[in-house]
């Protein structure tokens, strides 16, 4: 069975061209979005399956290092990888102390998220 992969973005856009990207990658069965942190967690209830988790930092009502803490703090999904895509890298210490695997600035090299989503699949 291929990775179920939770995108994790407020724009709409943005999900839509990192689902466009990752359906380029052989082994990814599913491609789940949410548009928030709290969005997220219902998706992870609905799908606890989910393999890997694409998480941007600014969003509305909980943002990615929100998601983060609060995945730690309640041990919820800390099983499943995440990598953190931004455009601003003043976060990139916040979200790894927090529990984030690896931060990639956007745009996304197409090459760089595939080694680090093989990766982290492989731990």
């Amino acid at each position: 069975m291929g990775l179920k992969i939770l995108v994790v973005d407020d724009e709409f856009i943005n999900r839509k061209l990192l689902s466009v990207v990752l359906k380029k990658k052989d082994g990814i069965e599913k491609i789940i979005e949410a548009e928030n942190g709290e969005d997220a967690f219902r998706m992870l209830e609905k799908n606890p399956d989910i393999d890997f988790i694409l998480l941007d930092i600014f969003m509305p009502k909980m943002d990615g290092v929100e998601f983060l803490k609060t995945r730690k703090e309640k041990e919820l999904f800390t099983n499943i990888p995440v990598i953190v895509l931004s455009t601003d890298d003043t976060k990139r210490g916040d979200v790894l102390e927090e529990g984030a695997n690896d931060f990639l600035l956007k745009p996304i090299n197409e090459d760089s998220l595939f080694e680090r989503i093989d990766y982290f699949s492989v731990i």
